[in-house]
């Protein structure tokens, strides 16, 4: 058996395009400093895809010099929708679309094939245990967190206690997916934002990649005729375009930006009132921009948090950092959490 001193444990993050691995060892931290992306093959197959994730874990094993006997337990991220047992939703989601995914217990079947215990989260909590570890560090479990992760949609994360909040079915901390005031954030005339989950007016249906291209960006070009990006060919091209023109100071791009700050400020004022955490994390494209933009954005964001007074003393607001290994380390970490108990 092996001894305290000599486990560790392995992340494996997996998206759309590509699975990200890093390891973990207790004593020494993580054993890689940058990203390590090996194709993910989700778009042909829960079978493949299992493989692809088995390959990337001995990829790391051998990148590293970590003998597999050492391995304890595996952590593993994914997008969602799924259960807190890593059960993809029965109706399929956006980066899992082939049939066989419906219902796959992914968490069992990479379980099954490594022989080792594997934990599952869902990217967003993933990011945000990361988020919360770095800032925290060793009073980790004296605090508590929500995190904020804008990209093709909303996701995210409340820890407690240095833990995540999964919920009864695993569906906690689906932040993208609560609702929130519209008066006063859409302008005069601009209809209620719908998000592709059928909920109109949820933090999605605005602070997303998908929600500029489906809901903000009509109505925008509407109102700044002969707009560069009218020309762009499509919206989903326009909305790909429209971070570097905020970064550039483009009045439209802002005023966008600036509903999706308000959004997240709204969102993250209802969780004051929830959970009261000690810390605020905003992360994603939107922040992984010029620093002015970033500055300028983020200041949004705190400006649109309506916090008591006690509560803007107590509480910090952050970026999310090293947002694309935070998805593996985070899954590292819980990792860690359950091989220490084993």
């Amino acid at each position: 058996m092996t001894t305290q001193s000599s486990w560790v444990v392995v992340g494996l993050d997996n998206g759309g395009n590509k699975n990200n691995a890093t390891v973990l060892d207790p004593a020494k931290g993580s054993l890689v400093d940058g990203m390590i992306e090996t194709p993910s093959r989700v778009t042909e197959g829960p079978a493949i895809a299992v493989q692809a994730l088995v390959q990337a874990f001995d990829s790391i094993l051998e990148r590293t010099g970590v003998a597999r006997a050492r391995v304890r337990a595996v952590g593993l991220d994914t997008p969602g929708p799924a259960s807190a047992d890593g059960i993809i939703s029965s109706k399929g989601s956006t980066n899992f679309a082939h049939e066989g995914w419906r219902g796959f217990d992914f968490r069992g079947a990479l379980e099954a094939r490594l022989r080792l215990p594997v934990v599952y989260n869902n990217d967003g909590n993933a990011a945000a245990l990361y988020a919360h570890h770095v800032c925290f560090g060793a009073e980790a479990a004296r605090h508590s967190s929500v995190s904020a992760i804008v990209g093709t949609g909303l996701g995210g994360g409340v820890i407690e206690a240095g833990r995540i909040v999964k919920g009864a079915a695993g569906m906690a901390g689906e932040l993208g997916h609560v609702h929130i005031p519209m008066p006063g954030l859409l302008a005069e005339g601009q209809p209620i934002p719908r998000c592709n989950c059928g909920f109109d007016g949820d933090a999605e249906s605005v602070a997303s990649l998908t929600g500029i291209e489906k809901n903000l960006l009509p109505y925008w070009l509407e109102r700044y005729e002969g707009h560069e990006l009218a020309r762009s060919g499509s919206l989903a091209q326009a909305a790909k375009l429209v971070r570097s023109l905020g970064e550039k100071g483009d009045p439209m791009a802002r005023r966008i930006f600036e509903q999706q700050a308000m959004a997240i400020g709204r969102l993250f004022t209802i969780a004051a009132n929830f959970t009261d955490p000690s810390a605020y994390f905003v992360g994603g494209g939107v922040v992984e921009t010029a620093r002015e933009f970033r500055e300028w954005f983020m200041g949004k964001v705190r400006e649109n948090t309506i916090l008591r007074e006690e509560q803007m003393r107590a509480a910090r607001f952050a970026l999310v950092p090293d947002l694309d290994m935070a998805g593996a380390r985070g899954a590292a970490l819980a990792a860690l959490e359950h091989a220490a108990r084993l």
